[in-house]
């Protein structure tokens, strides 16, 4: 609270003083002290009188309406009356000899009560100037009192004696009391009757320790409230609310008590304020607050919430203690007296006044200081201290007006500071003032006086010094009024054109703008709880409206100012401003954590404040469709095509934003809103703004496309007469699906132009079906006829024959070429001779089958059976074959042919009557009788027969089982173990196939193997292994089923290690390529499971196709790779003993051939030991013979190409790296090793190549060396990255 002056008289220090408000106003401050004077002061503290006593102050009062201050002093027994009117002093003689005690106004009339030290009363009207003297009310001095509003003086004195007098001086009550009474109050008790309001209980402390309530109706139910001891003496007491009672207490300790009679006496609240003392306790109705006062601090709280401190004002300086407090009546000021002599008056509510410009903003700060500033662009407040308290504050871009009544103040606001500018006095009580930068405008009685603020050279026109508004000639009042840089505006009682705000509280103060300048087009409407937030919206799709978008709380006694981007500026009570940030723009705030709840009302509030890029961005947050939408169906509603256009791109709405671009151009607003409106879906409102804009065809256009025929008719006869025989058409059609037959014929004849062709045509088959449906059937006939569509004659067709007009609807079907249809329809009424003509042009099975039901029922079965066929009954068709016709085998190619259950068992009874039983039971098994097929099988020894057909059927496992033990039980061993096996026995399958005779030993084993590779039971295993091996019968079996054993076991390194054994047998024997082929499938196996390779099987497999490749080179006549090959076989001679001679020969001569002339000598060398020299071919022996005799060591050198692993250069046939101690892949092509660069596989086998080598050989070879599947060049591919395939996949 602002301290606004203080009164440190030196006459008055060293001892309490007294002082009182003027009533009423406040303007009046009375203060009187030991020097025997009271001295007035105004409210800002200037002294304006004094009044000379004759002693010390004994009492003074302000009257009612505070006109009148009345003092009494010591020594004296007239009373002082100062008029603050007019400024001057009185004396009023009492005609009482003894000095005055005690002296109190009336609180309605204008009575003043004066006591003396002896207990006389003296009464004085000083509106009559009676005075009414009254002896002996009293015996001793009167020390209290008190008027009600019955204008009753209740008052005690030293006798401690209660009397009550009315204004003539009566007694009326009179009551003992039990101590000294002090500080009498009037007031009412509250009780359950509320209707009483009269001031009926008189409450007075009694000897500082008791407060004693004496109810003037019920003498003697009055009450005495007594106080626990802790409290302290009673200091002063005060009346508030509905019947309490604030105490203060001595000890710093104030309670307040209850008066209800259910409660009397009862605290309800209790407070320690103060260490160590109370001294007085003031509350002011007006701001609803208690201030109380002790141990050099005032304390002020709120009456509604006792235990909230309003305020606390430190007085540290007060050493000697404080005193007394007083407020104004209006609450606005409230003073403190100390022990010391001194007073104190403070602020404790200012006037709420101020007033915004732009962004700047003035407000009282205090009673005589205005504090101008701008909170938006951050300037430092300017304080100015002004000549009066301002009725009103009014504030420019550069100028600041202040005033009261019918005068202003103006001060410039300068960069060097303020400057009183000059005062102006209008021609009447001013309401409020407006200000910009160069003029000034004043509303009074109902007129605007514009003038500038700074008057320009002397010659300046008197129509720009100022002009008052409204002109003589207009009738009307103006009721407010705002200024700008280039307008004067104001609104007047009369109403022309307005827009009607809607849910506009009576209750509203003021209304203010928003300043921030991409939201013009928002306002607040404010009262003394809420801000509403109204929104203007100048470009609808519906035209110019205003809308309440929120209310927002605003505090206790906040007035808004200034409203800038959402935030609210308002001016409190204690001369601060405050900040209020409005409900519906929270989505300014930080959005990091707010749900999407709470974002989807962000979202509402942003679209209402038409915020769009706001909205954009909470859309982005939100991630939703929904959302999306609602932001594009704003923007259209508000016109804003650019944005919605950017909103449905967004969103992938391709058809809105190809919509909206077609009319983004469009200038008009009529046209152009007519086309939002209809984008939105409100075609009647779309209607009215295309009729009432420069294309109002449009209209009918929508209309049309919406398919609303009634209202494009309505349209069309005003705006487009061309138009309806379209129209009509299309109308009619619609009445048509809906059933309106009746309209729909008269539209469609309606329709009919004569000069569009196609359009006419559409119209009279519209009439042809229409005439039809009302029964006109002779007219639509006709007119069907004459039509030249197909698609009319079906349709007037389906209709007639609907409405079984048969005769009529098969005609019209049979000139459409709908010939399934019109033959249905001969068929329905019987005319079979029709039938017959049409059937070459019939499609439908279901006709066919009606007509040849009707030719077998007459016995001609060859028709019947090819009407049959073309129905594709073919169970018809075989038994016409096999009962009419004898034609069995007609009846079989149809059943195989068909798979027909039924026809087969028509056929297999038709053998069966033959004696035909294998044919019998083949058909039987195709029809699924099973059963019989197989009973008939055993009754006619044709199990074989039964067993050959059922074993290419889809047979259940009972079947099979069936057959199996009857072959069981004939012995024949092989067919009962197929059997079993078929049905899953695999254990009596074995044992069949195990017992079978040698005849039948081959494919006995072979059945066998199957089974243990199905069963996977390793007891069968083990039994089927000891017969192969000869365990059983002491004859082992050929080593090849051993392998396929393996095989069909998944046993693949047991199959491997067979295959090793198997492959050199057929290697002894000389079979090379069987061997390479056991080898090859047997690798490729073993990689295809991600089995290491043995490196027997590897390198006999290599060795073999070396081989295997010397005779393709040696064909094509390369004899070098030919040699080299041979070289590598020749080194393994022993793995080929059948064909060592002819081998060490192809050695020698190709190596001789192909210069390698050591390598030839060598192995000619080995040719000529006795062993072999004798089996020598006669044709080359002496040549050989001469190279051993005449040996040539020459040899040429092999080329060496780098090893794929490490790079290491070695000879290109070498397949062992001397450097990485690799074996390195060879070429399937030319048995050389890999090389990096010139890496290629097989499409089919995945064995590498040399990709230039292998390309060579597929020019003139078409199958793989290796896998021998057919293969040309164009298959083959390049790899560059060749690393997976040096992955070792063969055992080290």
């Amino acid at each position: 609270m602002k301290r606004v002056f203080s009164l440190l008289e030196k006459n008055w220090l060293g001892a309490p003083i007294q002082f009182t408000w003027q009533k009423t106003s406040g303007n009046y401050l009375a203060v009187t002290g030991a020097d025997h004077i009271v001295k007035i002061f105004d409210r800002h503290g200037q002294k304006r009188s004094e009044i000379n006593l004759s002693g010390n102050c004994v009492a003074m009062d302000w009257d009612k309406d505070g006109d009148i201050l009345a003092v009494v002093a010591e020594k004296s027994s007239c009373i002082y009356l100062w008029d603050a009117n007019t400024n001057k002093t009185s004396q009023l003689d009492s005609g009482m000899r003894d000095q005055m005690s005690f002296l109190l106004w009336s609180k309605i009339g204008s009575f003043l009560a004066a006591g003396t030290v002896k207990g006389n009363l003296l009464i004085y009207n000083r509106q009559t100037s009676r005075k009414i003297p009254v002896l002996g009310k009293h015996t001793k001095r009167i020390t209290c009192g008190c008027w009600s509003t019955e204008n009753l003086l209740a008052l005690g004195g030293e006798d401690k004696i209660i009397t009550v007098s009315n204004q003539e001086g009566d007694t009326v009550r009179q009551s003992p009391l039990k101590s000294e009474p002090g500080n009498m109050q009037f007031s009412t008790m509250r009780s359950d009757d509320r209707t009483s309001t009269a001031e009926s209980t008189i409450s007075v402390v009694l000897g500082k320790k008791t407060l004693f309530l004496f109810n003037l109706n019920e003498p003697y139910n009055s009450v005495d409230l007594e106080f626990k001891q802790s409290y302290g003496n009673i200091v002063c007491y005060s009346w508030y609310g509905d019947g309490y009672i604030m105490v203060g207490f001595s000890y710093g300790i104030f309670v307040v008590i209850s008066t209800h009679i259910r409660e009397i006496g009862l605290e309800i609240f209790q407070a320690r304020d103060y260490k160590d003392n109370l001294t007085s306790i003031a509350i002011s109705q007006t701001l609803n607050k208690a201030a109380t006062c002790g141990d050099n601090c005032v304390k002020i709280h709120d009456l509604a919430e006792l235990k909230d401190m309003y305020a606390i004002i430190n007085l540290d300086d007060e050493i000697k203690g404080l005193s007394t407090l007083s407020w104004t009546d209006d609450g606005q000021l409230l003073a403190l007296s100390t022990q010391r002599g001194s007073l104190h008056v403070f602020l404790t509510k200012l006037p709420i006044l101020g007033d915004a410009c732009s962004t700047r903003i003035a407000y009282l700060t205090s009673l005589l200081e205005v504090t101008v500033a701008n909170p938006v662009e951050g300037e430092l407040p300017i304080t100015v201290s002004v000549d009066v308290e301002p009725n009103f504050v009014a504030v420019g871009l550069y100028h600041l007006a202040v005033g009261m009544n019918n005068r202003a103040w103006f001060y410039v606001l300068g960069e060097n500071g303020v400057k009183k500018l000059k005062d102006v006095e209008y021609l009447g009580t001013v309401a409020s003032v407006c200000l910009h930068s160069d003029y000034a405008a004043a509303l009074f009685e109902g007129k605007v006086q514009l003038h500038l603020i700074e008057s320009e050279l002397l010659d300046t026109q008197e129509e720009r010094e100022t002009r008052l508004f409204p002109a003589v000639d207009d009738k009307c009042r103006i009721l407010c009024h705002a200024l700008t840089g280039d307008f004067l505006i104001y609104g007047t009682d009369v109403n022309d054109a307005t827009y009607e705000i809607p849910d506009f509280s009576p209750t509203i103060k003021g209304v203010l703008w928003e300043n921030w300048p991409l939201d013009k087009g928002v306002f607040i409407a404010y009262d003394d709880d809420k801000a509403y937030t109204y929104v203007f919206h100048r470009n609808t799709i519906q035209g110019s409206k205003v809308i309440l978008a929120d209310g927002t709380k605003v505090p206790f006694s906040h007035k808004p100012l200034l409203l800038y981007n959402g935030e609210l500026t308002c001016q409190t009570q204690s001369g601060q401003i405050n900040n209020v940030y409005l409900d519906t723009h929270s989505f300014l705030n930080n959005l990091k954590d707010v749900g999407p709840n709470e974002l989807r009302q962000m979202l509402t509030q942003t679209l209402v404040l038409k915020r769009f890029s706001d909205a954009w961005e909470l859309c982005m947050i939100l991630k939703d469709h929904d959302a999306w939408n609602e932001l594009g169906s704003s923007c259209l509603h508000h016109m804003d095509v650019e944005f919605a256009i950017r909103v449905y791109r967004a969103i992938g709405n391709a058809g809105m934003v190809m919509s909206l671009e077609q009319i983004k151009g469009i200038e008009e607003n009529n046209l152009l809103a007519g086309h939002l409106a209809m984008f939105t879906n409100d075609f009647n409102l779309a209607q009215d703004l295309y009729l009432a804009s420069s294309c109002p065809v449009a209209a009918l256009e929508m209309r049309r496309d919406l398919q609303h025929w009634d209202s494009a008719l309505q349209l069309a006869k005003r705006l487009a007469p061309d138009q309806i025989p379209l129209i009509s058409k299309e109308y009619a059609i619609q009445l048509e699906f809906t059933g309106d037959y009746v309209n729909a014929l008269a539209h469609y004849e309606k329709g009919i132009t004569g000069e569009n062709k196609e359009h006419d045509e559409l119209c009279l088959a519209g009439v042809a079906q229409m005439s039809i449906r009302m029964g006109d059937i002779r007219r639509g006939v006709n007119q069907a006829l004459k039509h030249p569509s197909r698609v009319l004659k079906r349709d007037c067709g389906a209709i007639l024959e609907n409405m079984k007009q048969y005769s009529e609807a098969a005609q019209l079907y049979e000139k459409g070429l709908y010939y399934d249809k019109a033959a249905s329809v001969y068929i329905r009424y019987k005319n079979w001779a029709k039938v017959g003509e049409l059937l070459p042009h019939v499609s439908s099975p279901k006709i066919y089958l009606q007509y040849a039901k009707a030719k077998e029922a007459d016995g001609r079965y060859k028709e019947a059976v090819v009407a049959y066929e073309n129905a594709k009954q073919w169970n018809s068709v075989i038994r016409i074959y096999l009962d009419h016709l004898n034609n069995p085998e007609k009846a079989v190619s149809i059943v195989r042919e068909t798979q027909s259950l039924d026809g087969a068992k028509m056929v297999a009874r038709f053998f069966l009557q033959l004696g035909d039983y294998g044919s019998a039971i083949q058909f039987l098994v195709m029809s699924k009788c099973n059963n019989e097929a197989f009973t008939l099988a055993q009754q006619h020894n044709k199990m074989e027969i039964y067993a050959d057909i059922i074993g290419s059927e889809n047979t259940t496992n009972e079947d099979y089982q069936s057959i199996a033990l009857y072959f069981e039980g004939e012995k024949r061993h092989f067919q009962a173990g197929k059997f079993f096996l078929l049905c899953g026995q695999y254990s009596r399958a074995l044992k069949h196939f195990l017992k079978c005779p040698s005849s039948e030993n081959n494919a006995a084993i072979e059945m066998a193997i199957e089974t243990v590779g199905q069963a996977k039971d390793e007891l069968l295993t083990s039994q089927l292994i000891d017969h192969l091996m000869g365990e059983s019968d002491g004859m082992p079996k050929d080593a090849r089923y051993l392998f396929r054993l393996y095989m069909a076991l998944k046993q693949y390194r047991e199959a491997a290690r067979t295959a090793i054994i198997i492959a050199r047998e057929e290697q002894s024997a000389g079979n090379y390529r069987n061997a390479h082929d056991l080898l090859f499938s047997m690798y490729a196996e073993l990689k295809s499971q991600k089995i290491k390779i043995p490196s027997e099987m590897a390198t006999n497999l290599m060795i073999l196709h070396s081989y295997i490749l010397v005779k393709i080179h040696v064909k094509k006549g390369d004899h070098m790779k030919g040699a080299r090959l041979l070289v590598r076989v020749a080194k393994n001679i022993s793995k080929f003993p059948s064909h060592v001679v002819p081998i060490l020969t192809s050695t020698v001569i190709e190596c001789h051939r192909a210069g390698l002339k050591n390598s030839a000598f060598r192995f000619a060398a080995i040719l000529m030991r006795p062993e072999h020299r004798n089996k020598i071919d006669a044709k080359y022996k002496k040549k050989i013979e001469a190279m051993v005799r005449r040996p040539d060591t020459s040899e040429t050198e092999e080329v060496t190409t780098p090893c794929p692993f490490c790079k290491f250069l070695l000879p290109e046939c070498e397949l062992l790296c001397p450097g990485c101690k690799n074996n390195i892949p060879y070429c399937i092509a030319t048995g050389r090793h890999m090389l990096r660069d010139d890496w290629t596989v097989c499409p089919h086998c995945d064995f590498p190549a040399l990709y230039s080598e292998f390309k060579i050989m597929l020019n003139t070879e078409s199958t793989c060396p290796m896998c021998s599947e057919r293969l040309n060049f164009a298959q083959l591919k390049m790899i560059s990255d060749c690393t997976q395939y040096l992955q070792t996949e063969v055992e080290p």
